[in-house]
């Protein structure tokens, strides 16, 4: 995490640095800066900050990859396009069929069905051969696979977090924004408990900042991956 290049007050930054501000009150000196080295002895005393910034980052890096792979899909839906056959059955109608069992389950095995079936197939595993051959060009599987194995460690790193007792604000506050981030559709959504839990929040991050009356310099989120 980088040092915020700019002081704001608490009802002008967005969520997430409301939670940094406050998960780093302890850290703060007087000039409003960020000091690490304090922040790094308020970790070792509160396990559940250390928790959810190693949470946070694997969270970070899931959503990254996902923005990632939906990019490559697109590109191959646009370039290729989705592996199909159109095929006409008996009564006339054209459908068109994404899978060997999907078209096996539109056609009977019979001799007036076996060349449609077998023209179909052909042309699908043809279609599939491109879809495949791109998909390795540009690495879309490969990330797909990434982001599922990012999802799995964020949610790992998530049980651990809300294991662990918070002794401090900055802990609760850590645990309400992963609930937050986890479960609301929007960070605006008015669906319960979501208005009530965000309003929770807002009450913790007040209270550190009576602790700590001095502007608050919060520092920036994660702008890319995390190394791998």
């Amino acid at each position: 995490m980088a040092d915020s290049d700019h002081t704001m007050s608490l009802s002008a930054v967005t969520r997430r640095k409301v939670l940094a501000g406050t998960a780093i009150a302890i850290a703060i000196t007087k000039g409003g800066a960020f000091d690490r080295k304090t922040l790094e002895t308020a970790q070792m005393v509160d396990p559940a900050v250390s928790a959810w910034q190693k949470w946070r980052a694997a969270h970070d890096h899931t959503e990254y990859l996902c923005r990632q792979q939906q990019l490559l899909e697109r590109k191959l839906v646009k370039t290729v396009g989705f592996p199909c056959s159109k095929i006409q059955l008996r009564d006339g109608r054209y459908v068109t069929l994404r899978s060997l069992e999907a078209l096996r389950d539109a056609l009977n095995v019979g001799k007036e069905d076996l060349s449609v079936r077998t023209k179909a197939e052909a042309e699908l595993a043809a279609h599939q051969a491109r879809w495949d051959a791109t998909d390795r060009e540009i690495g879309y599987s490969e990330t797909l696979r990434a982001e599922c194995e990012a999802a799995s460690r964020a949610d790992h790193l998530v049980g651990m977090l809300f294991a662990l007792p918070a002794t401090s604000l900055a802990g609760v506050a850590a645990k309400l924004d992963a609930v937050l981030t986890q479960g609301q559709a929007s960070k605006d959504d008015n669906e319960f408990p979501w208005p009530q839990i965000r309003s929770a929040l807002q009450d913790v991050v007040r209270i550190g900042q009576q602790r700590e009356p001095n502007s608050v310099s919060a520092p920036k989120g994660p702008k890319g991956p995390p190394d791998r």
